[in-house]
């Protein structure tokens, strides 16, 4: 039974039993606790917590959720019963069923006839366990399904006690195991050996709340939740394992034909009896499909975050094939199949075909420069170190490759593995801490915790925000709700910052992209500045205000009233925002598609999957088809309909964005751009205004961002560059269109006259010190130039002073070593001829004693190295220093 199948008939059981069936949402969602979804009930985790209500058919949903956990990345492969990438499917009880309803939808579906739509499994190889001291569960399976006794083991917290590892809520669990027989291990049921008894199903009783601690049972339960809920989780690749006839998850119909097309790009064998090579055919087919997934939803490589994850990634496919022998590029094969394997079970695979080999193969020509200088550094220092006897590679040489050589840390340790060292990361975490103050400001909005949108709850579920922004600026509401410092109240006065709830509001909440509307709410003398609206449940808009004046009863009528020019600007930039896609897509083709946004009053940054820089011609041709969509006056329409015919209409979705069943669509010149958006747009393009494009960069491997201005902001740009351009022309007495020419034979001029210069400077330097080869020392067996020369001269300077002297004493062994002071700083230059290279002196070593003494550092060759320092004081001391090391 083919994986596709099992998923249909998994569905299509729960949809005959009631089950509202739900999409998968995307595997990033706005979940600050998450990097990927890890669980098939985490789009549904606002139930489980009591914040919302769901509004599913008969209480009770089903699923499919696309997953990824890496936490364990280097055991992928290792053992043979878990994937980096896989597909849960569940079905999900809210206040509705509970364990015999759980119980039995699970065994009716695994052991029922596959002409009744079951998967036909043999009762008389399943198991099961459930919580030590859950007697009512173990009697359900006993006395309402018939599993004998001895086939029901009772299992501890660590095993059956389920939760996301994080504060949130959690329960006892059952689990369903597969007895796959004796050749697969001993007897005695899933305490024994859970390699022989598989297990396929988890079925956990949510009844309450955990707090802070580890998976393995040490946290307390912090309360109960309002319901008694129902989750569970088929593994679907545990499932197919076992349907169709194979030894492991790696070698169903979705990753064995990616083993097999590594075989024929590499020429190893798989399952010969290398292990070694067993592992790293495992790790490029596991990869291969969490890399292409990731990828689908929009992530592109980068050093942080889910990017980081996704390098991580394709870099160890990279390597593990080249470990089997491939000598050449792998992902273009690599991707190619794994997508033909799992477009069966995900259709949008194909629409996004092109760019996910464009992000893939891209990392691949990034690595594979890398992998060819950092291994050969890395087997330099991993040599040095084995043959001092030690068993340790320094944090330093670590450090090394990840900031010259672009060698990720984990990739260090993992080579060091296995060469038989470990890496020294006291050390390297020490030398990062300057690289990790980047992204300090990112972690810090990660939280490491639940939102409690519990506050709100009665708001979301008894009185949802009606949004009529869309056509007015300006309604009367109700005040329904008013919270400060995170409890509610009855009422604020002047100075208090405030959340206010409306029944109905004209207000935009951030979102898509669209920063929030400003605005004010009034009643009477009363006066409240609105300066940022949010969603909370995507049904209910908390107005964040500032009581200027007055204050605010709870169930008081107030006027909402939006700030029109900001909503003006707001609408220009958003509307600004689609026609750019659609040029960009015209020009770059569909493999270009929107990864962020962001829109405020004038301005708007695009962001894009697309890893090549664009030219000027690119981006001209972006902006001029962006303008003249505005010119040709597009008539802007919003349509709300059915996801389904929405993507008939061809209206492109966002990535990590997920949708109900109503969506609204925004089109703006018919075909010319068609996207799903709920934000606030203009009626007509010319309205948007000028468009100027400020320009495009880099923000992460494959991911592009340009700018722009729209309305006034871009006009008083363009404007400014006019006067600017005209200026110039005056100054420069050309025609403006003539400044590019003339600009560029006066910076060719300049650029003429700064090297003669540099050369005359050079000329009178070296005059200036001519004589100092005759000022040479014998210093043990070296002749030694040591000097401390006049301020001001710089470290380049010093260093072609060097050089000269070293080619002026080659016939000797001669060292020269020179000082000076510049703006409170030092500069120093060392060099060192063949003679004197050969007797032991490095110009390097030369230039650290230095450092020592003028708090300085630098390094080099040993025939010529410089530094810099930051105590002139210590000039003297050093240059004593390196005579009485030189004498010794």
């Amino acid at each position: 039974m083919q994986t596709h199948e099992i998923r249909e008939r998994f569905t299509n059981h729960f949809v005959e039993a009631g089950h509202t069936p739900v999409p998968s949402a995307p595997l990033i969602l706005d979940d600050p606790t998450l990097l990927f979804v890890n669980a098939g009930m985490v789009p549904f985790k606002p139930y489980f917590l009591g914040d919302q209500t769901p509004d599913f058919k008969n209480g009770t949903a089903t699923s499919i959720q696309k997953c990824v956990r890496t936490l364990d990345i280097e055991e992928v492969g290792i053992t043979t019963r878990h994937n980096t990438f896989f597909q849960m499917a569940g079905n999900f009880s809210f206040g509705q069923y509970f364990k015999e309803g759980a119980i039995t939808h699970a065994w009716t579906l695994l052991t029922g006839a596959v002409e009744d739509g079951g998967l036909d499994l043999d009762p008389e190889r399943l198991w099961v366990t459930v919580y030590l001291d859950d007697d009512e569960a173990a009697s359900i399976w006993r006395d309402k399904i018939g599993i004998p006794e001895e086939r029901i083991q009772r299992m501890g917290m660590e095993d059956n006690f389920w939760s996301m590892g994080i504060p949130g809520p959690c329960g006892p669990c059952s689990e369903i195991y597969y007895d796959r027989g004796p050749e697969y291990g001993v007897e005695g049921g899933p305490i024994a050996d859970d390699n022989r008894y598989m297990e396929i199903w988890n079925l956990v009783f949510m009844e309450s709340i955990r707090g802070e601690g580890d998976k393995k049972g040490n946290f307390e339960i912090v309360g109960e939740l309002p319901q008694k809920n129902i989750d569970t989780g088929m593994g679907i690749e545990r499932v197919a394992c076992l349907l169709q006839g194979v030894d492991n998850v790696y070698e169903t119909d979705l990753l064995r034909p990616v083993i097999d097309a590594a075989v024929e790009l590499t020429g190893a064998k798989y399952d010969a009896g290398n292990k070694d090579n067993d592992v790293r055919f495992r790790v490029v087919a596991d990869h291969a499909r969490t890399g292409m997934m990731i990828i689908l939803d929009g992530v592109t490589p980068s050093n942080e975050g889910r990017g980081y994850i996704l390098r991580r990634l394709l870099r160890r496919i990279i390597r593990s094939a080249r470990l089997l022998g491939a000598t050449g590029p792998v992902m273009e094969t690599l991707m190619n199949t794994i997508m033909d394997t799992m477009t069966p079970s995900f259709p949008e695979i194909a629409d996004n075909r092109e760019r996910i080999l464009r992000v893939a193969v891209a990392e691949e020509k990034a690595f594979s420069k890398t992998l060819e200088a950092g291994t050969s550094r890395f087997d330099e220092a991993a040599s040095a170190v084995s043959a001092s006897g030690a068993k340790v590679l320094p944090g330093a040489q670590a450090f090394e490759l990840h900031d010259t050589y672009g060698f990720p840390i984990d990739l260090t340790v993992e080579m060091a593995r296995e060469a038989g060292l470990d890496v020294d990361m006291d050390a390297f975490n020490a030398a990062m801490q300057e690289q990790r103050e980047r992204a300090k400001a990112d972690n810090k909005a990660k939280k490491h915790r639940n939102v409690d949108e519990s506050l709100y709850r009665e708001w979301v579920d008894a009185n949802p925000t009606e949004f009529v922004g869309y056509d007015q600026l300006t309604h009367d509401a109700k005040v329904i709700g008013l919270v400060r410092g995170g409890e509610k109240v009855g009422e604020v006065s002047q100075g208090d910052e405030v959340e206010v709830i409306l029944d109905v509001t004209p207000m935009y909440a951030e979102s898509g992209g669209q920063m929030a509307d400003r605005g004010r709410l009034l009643m009477g003398e009363t006066i409240l500045n609105v300066n940022d609206v949010q969603r909370v449940g995507k049904k209910l808009w908390l107005h964040k205000a500032t009581v200027q004046n007055g204050g605010l009863d709870l169930g008081s009528t107030v006027t909402a009233e939006v700030d029109g020019a900001w909503r003006h600007g707001a609408r220009q930039a958003h509307s600004a925002t689609h026609l750019i896609h659609a040029a960009i897509r015209q020009v770059l083709g569909p493999a270009a598609v929107q990864a962020g946004s962001l829109n405020k009053p004038g301005y708007l940054r695009f962001d894009f999957n697309y890893t090549d820089q664009l030219t000027d011609a690119q981006l001209q041709e972006i902006a001029t088809i962006t303008n003249q969509a505005v010119d040709a006056d597009f008539a802007v329409n919003t349509i709300e309909t059915s996801l389904d015919k929405a993507k008939e209409m061809g209206a492109m979705a966002l990535f990590g964005e997920s949708y109900g069943d109503t969506v609204r669509v925004v089109e703006i010149g018919g075909p010319f751009s068609v996207e799903l958006c709920g934000g606030t747009h203009v009626e007509h393009a010319s309205q948007i205004g000028p468009v100027a494009v400020l320009g495009e960069s880099s923000v992460g491997s494959g991911a592009r961002r340009i700018e722009a201005y729209s309305g006034m902001d871009s006009f008083k740009f363009l404007s400014k560059e006019a006067a600017l351009a005209s200026g110039l022309a005056a100054e420069l007495k050309a025609p403006t269109e003539e400044l590019p020419d003339r600009i560029a034979q006066l910076s060719e001029r300049l650029r003429a006259a700064e090297k003669e210069i540099a050369n005359l400077h050079r000329q009178q330097l070296l005059a200036s010190t001519a004589n100092l080869a005759d000022e040479a020392q014998t210093v043990g067996e070296h002749r030694v130039v040591a000097k401390h020369l006049p301020e001001g001269i710089t470290t380049g300077d010093l260093r072609t002073i060097a050089n000269d002297l070293r080619g002026k004493l080659q016939a000797e062994d001669a060292v020269i070593v020179l000082l000076s002071q510049v703006d409170g700083k030092v500069s120093l230059a060392a060099a060192a001829t063949q003679q004197a290279v050969q007797s032991g002196v490095k110009a390097g070593d030369l230039v650290k004693l230095i450092g020592q003494y003028v708090d300085g550092k630098g390094g080099g060759k040993p025939d010529l190295a410089q530094g810099t320092g930051a105590n002139p004081a210590g000039i003297e001391d050093a240059l004593r220093a390196v005579r009485e090391s030189l004498a010794e």
